[in-house]
């Protein structure tokens, strides 16, 4: 059996920027210094409390535009595997927004999950075990986003979320949890991981018909679903793969505006897109087409 190749043995061709680690409160609006920097920030509404978020102005931001905004949930950590790849479970070693923007057109929010408390950002879930409530993160999310929006050309009707891992599966437990959360984004791009596929997650709710409930609130918006090669189903391999996925959508929300794609690489390791592929091409081709359509809809 012939495995996929690994990301190494791909130079990136993108590099994440700078990260000022001083955390500050997010009190006003950027000015054109801050653009093509990673931002450690807090809203003032959590000064108080040891969370942050990550924000990136593009490097062609200006104050008197509007730009679509990815929003990214990172993956548990710690983690390794068997092909050295890791995840911390820290937000700021997200790397999905850059990949996909290159650093221009979008603003790129990576977003904490909160422990139960609301005081901290969590590296496993969201909340504590063993129940692992999400209200907290929920709040913080519909927070940040305001503020992104309103502070720093954020266009609220053209928002996507996106995640890695755990963060995949937050692209719906998360964004779908509830009407409110689900209203606000346009389309979703979900990589490694799907809610609902897998029912033993340690997360609460995670059996197919709660998953399925979440689900309903998806609509017509469109998702991208990729995912790592994995050479056979779960059945047979213990992997989860895009087959399992695309097996579980087919099923339960045929429907569904869905678009599949594998990375081409064996890694799960979302530094896949800071290097070129055929399936980092076709993410930025249905990424543009999904903006174009906001526009034209506008217009």
């Amino acid at each position: 059996m012939v495995l996929a190749p690994d990301i190494c043995s791909v130079p990136p061709d993108l590099f994440l920027p700078h990260l000022s680690r001083n955390r500050v409160i997010a009190e006003l609006g950027a000015d054109a210094r801050n653009a093509g920097q990673r931002l450690i920030q807090t809203i003032p509404k959590y000064r108080d409390a040891a969370i942050y978020h990550q924000l990136y102005l593009p490097l062609n931001w200006c104050p008197d535009r509007f730009y679509p905004v990815l929003i990214e949930y990172a993956g548990n950590g710690p983690y390794q595997n068997e092909y050295g790849d890791h995840c911390s479970g820290l937000l700021e070693d997200s790397k999905l927004g850059y990949g996909i923007s290159a650093g221009y057109d979008f603003i790129w929010l990576c977003l904490p999950y909160l422990n139960q408390l609301g005081t901290a950002n969590v590296r496993r879930w969201w909340g504590d075990p063993p129940n692992y409530d999400p209200t907290r993160t929920l709040d913080y999310c519909q927070w940040a986003v305001d503020w992104v929006c309103q502070r720093y050309g954020g266009d609220p009707d053209c928002l996507i979320i996106t995640g890695f891992s755990r963060g995949a599966i937050a692209c719906n437990y998360l964004g779908l949890h509830n009407d409110r959360i689900a209203q606000l984004w346009r389309a979703f791009i979900v990589y490694s991981h799907y809610d609902g596929v897998v029912e033993s997650w340690g997360y609460p709710a995670a059996d197919c018909d709660s998953a399925l409930q979440r689900l309903s609130r998806l609509g017509t918006r469109p998702q991208f679903i990729c995912h790592e090669v994995v050479s056979q189903k779960k059945g047979k391999s213990g992997r989860i793969g895009l087959a399992d996925t695309r097996d579980y959508l087919n099923r339960w929300a045929p429907q569904a505006d869905l678009c599949f794609w594998e990375t081409g690489f064996k890694n799960h390791n979302d530094g896949w897109v800071l290097r070129p592929s055929p399936a980092r091409t076709a993410l930025r081709t249905w990424l543009r087409s999904v903006v174009e359509d906001k526009s034209n809809a506008e217009g």
